[in-house]
């Protein structure tokens, strides 16, 4: 029982070392068989294979009468189910591209608030919301703005500034 446990230990000490050094057992491998093995000999795969072949034996072979071939049997199927589903796992997780960072084109139609009072020809302040979050621009407008004024976004020409014009109620 106790190199199951010693298994399962490692395996957890291996999946540690992974959020580390990731990569490098893919690295070491790379072209091996035509990639093959891509994804599957990364740290994080193998930490799930090791700790749950590990685990799984150790509650085996307490928990029943069986001998170690059949913990060992158990230990490496419920291994290769974890190994399974961390491979699957880390692929979504690496598939996910929904976090696209916002442009400044998004700040067109948009409303805010003058924070900095905007006069004639010149640049004040505005409060928008960018992907949810509040954020101070440099502004233009046709006319004098007061502060508290509300605004639309008429245009972004850079990054850090945008054009507005009041809203009419």
């Amino acid at each position: 029982m106790g190199l199951f446990l010693g298994l399962g230990m490692a395996g957890i000490v291996l999946l540690v070392a992974s959020l580390v050094f990731d990569g490098i057992l893919e690295g070491v491998f790379d072209g091996a068989l035509n990639g093959l093995f891509d994804g599957w000999l990364s740290l994080p795969v193998v930490a799930g294979f090791v700790s749950m072949l590990g685990f799984t034996g150790a509650i085996v072979l307490g928990t029943t009468g069986l001998g170690p071939g059949a913990a060992t049997a158990a230990g490496a199927l419920a291994g290769a189910g974890a190994g399974w589903l961390t491979w699957r796992l880390s692929r979504a997780l690496l598939r996910d591209h929904s976090g696209a960072a916002p442009h400044q084109d998004d700040l067109v139609g948009s409303a805010g608030t003058v924070v900095t009072a905007i006069p004639p020809g010149g640049y004040g302040e505005v409060l928008l919301r960018l992907a949810g979050q509040p954020v101070k621009y440099a502004a233009t407008a046709d006319g004098p703005l007061a502060r508290g004024a509300e605004v639309w976004v008429t245009a972004a020409p850079s990054s850090t500034s945008v054009s507005v014009r009041a809203v009419e109620h």
